[in-house]
Formats: C-alpha cells, sequence, structure tokens
C-alpha cells in the first residue's frame, strides 16, 4: 500500500466525500453508524463486549483491530446491514470499500446441546438478551468449542479493498460495528447466528433434554469469573473469529 503526502490524502478524503455526497443526492440510502455520544468505551452490554472479546482473542489480528476502531470512531462505517449468517458494510478509507462477513450458521446440533446445556436456567427472554446468565449458562455459551461464538473456520472476510492480509483494517471496523449494533438490539446476535434465542427459555430448552444428560460433564470446569475477569453478575466477555477472502487488488 502506497504512502501519499499529507495534500493528496486531504484531496482523497475530499473526493470520498464528493462520492458520498452524490449517492445521497441521487436518493440511496447511505447511513453512518451511529456511534454512542459518550466519550470512552465503544460498547456496554453483555453480548456486545462478549463479541470485541472473541475478536480480541486473536493475537494474528492485533494490529489491525486498533485500526479498526480509529475507523468506526471517526464515522467511517456505513450502511451496516446483519442478516443470517451475512454483515455487509461500506467503510470510507482513502476510497470507499465494500465489505462483506460470511458465518456459517451455528449447526443444528450445536444449537440442540447448547439448548440441552440451558434448560431450566434461562427463565425470560429478557434476561437472556440482557446477559443475565447464571454460571451453567455462561459455560454453554461460551464455550469456544461448542458455544454460541463463530469458530475460525466458520467465518470468511472479504473486502474491495487492495490489502490481502486475513483481516483488514476495514473489516476490522465493520467487526467492531457489529457489537454497537448488539448493544442497541441484542438480538441480532442470535439473528446472525440464525437461531431462535425464545428456545433457549425454560420451556422449549427441556425438550432438548433426551439423550442428552452427559452434556454438562464435557463443559469446561474453569472458574468463569476468573476467565473473563469480571464478576458473573455483570456483563460478561467471550471467546474466537477468522479468515478473509482475497479482495480484488494487492
Amino acid at each position: 500500500m502506497g504512502w501519499y503526502s499529507y495534500d493528496e490524502g486531504r484531496e482523497r478524503q475530499a473526493e470520498l466525500q464528493r462520492v458520498i455526497a452524490r449517492k445521497r443526492a441521487s436518493g440511496e440510502v447511505f447511513e453512518a453508524l451511529e456511534l454512542p455520544k459518550a466519550k470512552g468505551k465503544l460498547v456496554r452490554t453483555f453480548w456486545a463486549k462478549a463479541w470485541c472479546s472473541h475478536l480480541e482473542s486473536y493475537q494474528d489480528y492485533e494490529n489491525r483491530l486498533p485500526r479498526g476502531r480509529s475507523y468506526l470512531r471517526r464515522g467511517g462505517v456505513y450502511n451496516l446491514l446483519i442478516e443470517d449468517g451475512l454483515l455487509t458494510a461500506q467503510v470510507a478509507g482513502s476510497a470507499l470499500y465494500e465489505v462483506s462477513v460470511k458465518i456459517q450458521p451455528l449447526a443444528k446440533e450445536d444449537w440442540v446441546q447448547i439448548q440441552a446445556g440451558c434448560a431450566g436456567q434461562v427463565s425470560s427472554l429478557l434476561d437472556l438478551l440482557a446477559g443475565k446468565l447464571g454460571e451453567g449458562v455462561l459455560k454453554v455459551v461460551s464455550n469456544p468449542e461448542s458455544g454460541l461464538f463463530p469458530r475460525p473456520g466458520e467465518i470468511r472476510f472479504s473486502c474491495s479493498c487492495p490489502d490481502w492480509a486475513d483481516m483488514c483494517k476495514h473489516v476490522a471496523s465493520v467487526l467492531y460495528g457489529v457489537a454497537v449494533k448488539f448493544d442497541s438490539d441484542p438480538a441480532l446476535f442470535f439473528r446472525l447466528r440464525g437461531v431462535d434465542p425464545s428456545e433457549l427459555l425454560a420451556g422449549g430448552a427441556q425438550a432438548t433434554l433426551s439423550g442428552l444428560s452427559a452434556l454438562e460433564a464435557g463443559l469446561p470446569g474453569e472458574d468463569l469469573s476468573a476467565l473473563f475477569g469480571i464478576e458473573l453478575s455483570e456483563e460478561v466477555p467471550a471467546p474466537s473469529i477468522s479468515s478473509k477472502e482475497p479482495g480484488p487488488g494487492a
């Protein structure tokens, strides 16, 4: 990637703003992701924090993630859409780039096991979405091998920028933007994973217990307060993410 003078960089940004203005003038929806008005942390709720911790558990991306946060904080993420197994957005860098992240739906057998592991322990959908979860449920949903968060091999990144890194800064900004969306609507996390959160409620989960009574014995035995570094009664992070499909340029 080339280095540009201050004047060249300023002209590139001016041209980018002209492109965005033309899109809006033509009637195209072009909305910047709205960030929290208060300064400080980008996210504050359970699922949003858990998603960020999941990303940050990958040391391979430690140089890219801070750049992604800065792109997000300066309002560079537009039209972020979360669908079943798919994230799409446009990111303003030296040009306007198209980003997509494909995430495999949660495997049906994993979802059945998660329901069984949570059976009788989630009293309401409001508690679930707010992250008010007991230790047993936290062990189930945060299990890096069989929990709710996608494993590295289940994620593919794509960006139209010329950076061939697995996770470019534009992709990183979108992934952090997803956490911001989870803050305002945690149900989007379950939509992204292609599952119905109401199936984890006491009544729905109870139906999955048959043949799965040995599940709990297979869960990791770590103390979750130590694992996540915070009290269980507060918001909790979680673990994982990976691999980008090459963009068109070099």
